[in-house]
């Protein structure tokens, strides 16, 4: 059964943390399944982990990933940088 928007988000999130080992906050920032309808095409933005002006505060976005995601599987398929 292929996996939804919200499945294909939480995927490409976990990829990011378990390969990066980070702790920085992680928005999304756009969803889409591509062309052929295999694959989902999530977005990712990436936050800085020191945040901006004092506690509480959340970090300023830092860079943004795409990640390819099969969407029968939910396996990452790729991640590249999201030139903005």
């Amino acid at each position: 059964m292929p996996i939804d928007a919200r499945k294909a988000a939480e995927a490409a999130a976990v990829y990011y943390k378990d390969l990066s080992n980070s702790e920085s906050r992680l928005t999304i920032e756009e969803v889409e399944r591509d062309p052929s309808d295999q694959y989902w095409m999530i977005t990712l933005g990436i936050a800085d982990s020191y945040g901006l002006g004092g506690l509480g505060s959340v970090g300023k976005i830092g860079a943004y990933k795409i990640f390819k995601i099969d969407a029968d599987t939910g396996m990452v398929e790729s991640m590249k940088i999201r030139d903005i």
